[in-house]
């Protein structure tokens, strides 16, 4: 049940989906994989909407280059634990919120416990190495994985339903090499409230999420296009189910 304090916080809010959507967002339990250009935008949203619980994961530290995108990590943060720094700030938001903060690595061994009791994934990560453990993980739980890329003035988003939709795998193959790559910090903001709206939809269950579709952002003309997206039945991770 939600507190009379929470029913002053989140009015806006439930004047959209009620009480009971309300309840569902305090209820939901969320893997936010990075804590970087699309994890610390997604990361604010989601706490002061309302989701109780949050996992973020992310092994790097705060640096300097970090400063033009990644709005939760401050001057005073350099060299500390991305994760301390987001679980820092996030818990001063909304103390309503349950934050949990991993600094260690997503890996084979790692992804499936990280992702065993939460009802999404959000990819915020930065290579594709990572996203296709957390798509595996996804499948695996039977749970959506909402999926965020960017890079300069562009920005692309997508939201899996394993089995319903094609997974990350279905619409790329193979992504690009991991590596540093320019990006404007606005772009990240708008890909990662996309990513937030997605997960609020599904957990209220209000509104069509970007299933089957992938959100294709252009900073520099400001133009958004949606293109169909479809399984490819012989995919390596999603094929089977």
């Amino acid at each position: 049940m939600l507190t009379t304090e929470e029913l002053k916080r989140y009015s806006r809010q439930i004047a959209i989906f009620g009480e009971e959507g309300q309840e569902k967002l305090k209820r939901g339990r969320v893997l936010l994989a990075g804590a970087g250009g699309l994890g610390t935008p997604a990361a604010v949203y989601l706490t002061l909407a309302g989701v109780g619980f949050i996992r973020i994961v992310d092994d790097d530290v705060v640096e300097e280059t970090n400063f033009n995108r990644q709005i939760l990590h401050w001057q005073r943060d350099l060299g500390r634990p991305k994760t301390q720094s987001v679980m820092e700030k996030l818990r001063q938001m909304n103390p309503y919120a349950d934050i949990e903060a991993f600094h260690r690595r997503i890996d084979e061994a790692s992804v499936h416990d990280l992702a065993a009791d939460v009802d999404v994934i959000v990819d915020a990560m930065d290579n594709f190495e990572t996203r296709y453990l957390l798509n595996r993980a996804a499948i695996a739980r039977r749970i959506p994985l909402m999926h965020g890329a960017i890079r300069e003035f562009y920005g692309q988003a997508t939201t899996v339903l394993p089995g319903q939709t094609a997974c990350l795998k279905c619409i790329f193959a193979e992504g690009p090499k991991a590596g540093s790559f320019p990006v404007l910090g606005a772009v990240a903001g708008f890909i990662a409230t996309v990513q937030a709206t997605e997960v609020i939809k599904y957990l209220t269950g209000k509104g069509d999420l970007l299933a089957g579709r992938l959100l294709l952002w252009d900073g520099l003309r400001s133009e958004t296009d949606s293109i169909k997206v479809g399984r490819n039945r012989r995919c390596i991770d999603c094929g089977g189910i």
